[in-house]
């Protein structure tokens, strides 16, 4: 596997959901993602809660290759960014083991600076040193 700084990959992870357009928000997924990857999204709680209120035991959300990984982005993004003014940031504390990076990170208000929310994010890395699995726990 190819070294690579934990951090900087962090960092360029979260930046890839703040980018404004189309074009730029593909580019910077094909640079970080390998192409066959999946991003596994552990939901809030309350939509945990009404998943299993409905019966449904499995309640991760998942997204796979680019056009997946692509349209859960700019969802992100229009819905987060766009309407709700806020930016996200990776806490200066990734660390990797093997091929696994681990960090936190936090989504600002664009507006007061204020921490709204955050999360934990584990990255699978492929021998490229690319994302090949994605697992985020929101609220984390």
């Amino acid at each position: 596997m190819i070294e690579i700084d934990p951090q900087h990959l962090a960092d360029r992870y979260m930046a890839q959901w703040t980018v404004p357009d189309a074009a730029g928000r593909r580019a910077a997924i094909e640079r970080l993602w390998a192409e066959d990857a999946t991003h596994v999204l552990q939901p809030p709680a309350e939509i945990r809660e009404i998943a299993a209120e409905l019966g449904f035991g499995h309640t991760t959300l998942e997204a796979q290759g680019y056009d997946a990984i692509e349209a859960r982005v700019a969802r992100s993004h229009e819905r987060f960014v766009e309407k709700n003014g806020v930016t996200f940031r990776s806490c200066a504390d990734a660390v990797r083991l093997n091929g696994v990076v681990k960090f936190r990170w936090e989504a600002v208000s664009t507006e007061t600076g204020d921490v709204v929310g955050g999360g934990l994010e584990f990255l699978v890395l492929d021998d490229g040193g690319r994302i090949k699995a994605d697992y985020m726990f929101p609220g984390a």
